[in-house]
């Protein structure tokens, strides 16, 4: 059982505010320890929030829980990063792969939602430097846009199929944007790869 099924199976029978805090802890332990697959369990709970009646308050309170315990997550490493002495091969090698990627800067937090590419973005927050304010912003704009996006298409599986096909297509929805986000990262990181190498000159 992983810690995510952990927490769920713990909180999730408890109502909406089960659901609420079940989604707090899932996107906290995943921004500061560990994966926990929040996309899944997002869904999971946007899904187990219909049976209790759901509508727009629940689907507020759920994007905001994803929201809080982002920025709550990401920061406390940030803060725990940024009050260590990281050895300077370890700076070197976070500073060398944010380089290898498409983006360098903050903006790089907003791609990650579609194409992950960095774990533990607050260590990366601190060791690169960046903005946290702006990271932050970032931040918030990419939760708000990405688990937007898949409560409306999730509704939409509610609004036009019975309740257990719609569960059925939208673990499937979920499971295929976790699917396309990985491939979405390692073709661009082979892509910016690729770029690098053509611009090295020939060697005579």
């Amino acid at each position: 059982m992983g810690i995510g099924d952990f927490v769920y199976n713990l909180f999730g029978d408890n109502g909406e505010w089960g659901l609420l805090l079940c989604i707090f802890l899932i996107f906290l332990l995943d921004a500061f320890l560990f994966p926990t697959l929040p996309e899944l369990f997002f869904v999971i709970a946007y899904m187990g929030g219909q049976e209790y009646g759901g509508g727009l308050l629940f689907d507020a309170g759920l994007l905001m829980a994803a929201v809080a315990a982002e920025l709550v997550g990401i920061f406390s490493l940030y803060y725990v990063v940024k009050h260590i002495r990281v050895p300077k091969k370890i700076e070197k090698l976070f500073n060398m792969y944010t380089k290898f990627l498409l983006l360098g800067d903050e903006r790089l937090l907003l791609l990650n939602r579609v194409a992950p590419m960095i774990p533990f973005a607050g260590a990366f927050i601190a060791i690169s430097k960046w903005n946290p304010y702006k990271s932050a912003l970032f931040i918030v704009i990419g939760c708000v846009v990405k688990f937007g996006v898949v409560m409306l298409l999730a509704d939409f599986f509610y609004s036009f199929f019975g309740s257990s096909e719609a569960e059925l297509f939208t673990i499937i929805m979920i499971f295929a944007v976790i699917g396309i986000s990985m491939a979405a990262s390692v073709i661009v990181k082979k892509r910016k790869g690729l770029d690098e190498g053509e611009k090295e000159p020939p060697t005579n």
